[in-house]
């Protein structure tokens, strides 16, 4: 697909419990900002859709704003506007939806509508990146393998070139950074615990229960699954109760290491069917330093190129990876169909929307 190299793109993402707009230009991130909900859904120990929705009613015009500002822009100076549509919670997906429509029409801008999935493939795009001193040139990139563990979404895609994309393995059950949240909160680490579960288990021992490795043995039918996991670490947790520091250590290690082995075992599998160049890590996941290390390794016996976002900012959920991924979307433009864009919240990478 053709770059806009040129566009200035101003970006919205209100796929689940983030307030992101963003101001890029071509892969150049100009502004990112964030409102996060985080504290106001960890009493729930997870995301309260009325809640979420309302919170983004409340702050998507402050952070418009704040974004145009940053980058020293304002409507005049933009070309395009560019919104999630989906995977995502409905009702949130809704507010960045129609904030869009408001702002092009009343601009007399174009949108294009834009998988929030792929926006987390193509984040490892944006300028800071680096290959052996140089900006990643797409030639030598693909075909690439992209894991993309992102809030309900673990899939493992085959990347052929930049909009051409084939899961090859998906959840059945719990995403991965669902089952790394919950096991946090079993262990009273609070919400979302992910990133605090990994500070635990540096300091545990991985070796210390007996938990099951997910799908072990079934790795041919390319699936990730982790209620069973959770299952067992909700009976353990109980059998080892009252939990004292080293206890929650050693759990969050074992934990940890149970789920990123499934990760490992099926990445080996996908690898040995499907000769790509590149392997991308994607979504809230990749933060992870542990598991970076892990496909590394794996990754390096092979000679397979990690990318990962150069910030964990571009990690999680931003608007900066949905302007980057629209600078590549010249044939997805909705032109004067602004009213037929619509949420998508199943959507799969790769498919068209309706506009």
């Amino acid at each position: 697909m053709e770059s806009f190299v040129e566009k200035y793109i101003l970006a919205i993402d209100t796929s689940c419990d983030e307030t992101s707009v963003a101001l890029t230009r071509g892969t150049k991130i100009l502004s990112n900002v964030l409102w996060s909900q985080a504290s106001q859904h960890a009493r729930f120990g997870g995301v309260y859709p009325s809640l979420a929705k309302r919170s983004h009613q409340e702050h998507i015009d402050w952070v418009i704003q704040k974004a145009l500002k940053t980058s020293r822009l304002d409507f005049n100076n933009i070309d395009l506007i560019a919104v999630t549509v989906g995977p995502g919670l409905a009702v949130a997906l809704e507010v960045g939806i129609a904030k869009a429509k408001e702002l092009a029409k009343k601009h007399k801008k174009k949108i294009i509508p834009l998988n929030h999935t792929e926006g987390h493939l193509l984040s490892v795009f944006a300028s800071s990146n680096r290959i052996g001193g140089g900006k990643l040139d797409k030639n030598e990139l693909f075909p690439a393998l992209a894991l993309i563990a992102s809030g309900k979404h673990t899939d493992l895609i085959l990347v052929s070139a930049i909009g051409k994309y084939k899961i090859i393995a998906s959840t059945i059950d719990d995403a991965l950074g669902e089952a790394l949240d919950k096991a946090a909160r079993m262990l009273g680490l609070g919400y979302p615990g992910g990133a605090v579960l990994e500070k635990m288990a540096v300091n545990g021992n991985k070796d210390k229960y007996e938990l099951p490795t997910p799908m072990l043995g079934k790795e041919d039918q390319f699936e990730f699954s982790y209620s069973g996991l959770k299952t067992a670490m909700w009976r353990l947790v109980e059998k080892e109760t009252p939990l004292n520091r080293q206890k929650i250590y050693d759990l969050s290690a074992t934990f940890q290491n149970k789920a990123f082995l499934h990760v490992e075992r099926l990445t080996i599998k996908a690898l040995l069917k499907h000769k790509v160049k590149t392997f991308i890590f994607g979504g809230g996941v990749s933060s992870n330093i542990e598991l970076r290390k892990r496909l590394r390794k794996i990754l390096k016996a092979q000679k397979i190129q990690l990318l990962v976002p150069y910030s964990k900012k571009l990690c999680t959920d931003n608007a900066a990876m949905i302007g980057i991924a629209a600078s590549f979307k010249k044939n997805s433009l909705s032109g004067n169909k602004i009213d037929l864009v619509e949420r998508e919240p199943r959507a799969m990478i790769g498919s068209s929307f309706k506009i």
